[in-house]
């Protein structure tokens, strides 16, 4: 939502530093980073990449020293600060940024409180923390040249079903939907959807692109330049 003030906050330990400028730019379609925090143990030789990004984006790090082997720390302190946001209502949305499936019951707390939760993961990021989230973003689809990743023919039944039911549940008696009303839609049945896995950059694109349906567009008051998009299911 435009204008939130979010909290972000990085797993260092589950995240790609090289990909941190596109991740902010991606935060701000959401709103403002007010807090911006990366949490590891920057003492080791594996967090090197992230020291100049820490700089350049003037996101705080926060040490967390790994005191016993196999427990993850990192993951308490983050869980913890983003607790203590929630409770000063300071910010009124958070960016949980990691590929681990430990941050699935702090999505749902947030969410809980009635703050908005988008999470930031690789494609391998577990489906209970994707679904805890209210929109999850893969951050395979965020690098500068990226790729259609590698399951995206194999996706293209599910992709039709999602569209399918998405516009059905949107329709008008003449079989028409509103393609805002079916992004919503979308976006309830998978917080993780988004046009660009699938190669587009907008919704509408991909819509255009299935031969299963039809599109037209509509200004939406006379000589207004703004247009209101529509969708169906193909009649052919």
């Amino acid at each position: 939502m435009e204008g939130q003030k979010l909290a972000v906050l990085i797993d260092a330990d589950n995240a790609q530093a090289s990909i941190s400028e596109e991740l902010l730019v991606e935060v701000s379609r959401y709103g403002v980073a007010t807090v911006r925090r990366a949490y590891g143990d920057w003492t080791k030789q594996n967090l090197s990449g992230w020291k100049q990004v820490l700089l350049d984006l003037a996101i705080q790090p926060v040490q967390q020293f790994s005191y016993t082997t196999g427990k993850n720390a990192t993951d308490s302190a983050l869980i913890i600060d983003a607790m203590d946001l929630l409770h000063t209502g300071d910010v009124n949305g958070f960016c949980i940024v990691s590929s681990d499936s430990d941050f699935t019951r702090l999505a749902t707390r947030l969410r809980e409180a009635g703050h908005t939760v988008y999470g930031f993961g690789e494609q391998k990021t577990p489906k209970p923390f994707v679904a805890a989230c209210d929109k999850f973003i893969y951050t395979e689809i965020l690098r500068p040249e990226p790729s259609t990743p590698a399951q995206t023919t194999k996706s293209q039944p599910k992709l039709k079903k999602l569209l399918l039911t998405a516009v059905d549940g949107a329709a008008r008696e003449d079989g028409w939907a509103v393609l805002a009303a079916v992004g919503s839609l979308l976006m309830q049945a998978d917080p993780s959807f988004d046009a660009r896995v699938y190669g587009h950059k907008k919704l509408g694109d991909l819509v255009k692109s299935q031969n299963y349906l039809e599109v037209k567009a509509h200004a939406t008051s006379e000589g207004a330049p703004t247009q209101q998009v529509f969708v169906r299911r193909s009649k052919t």
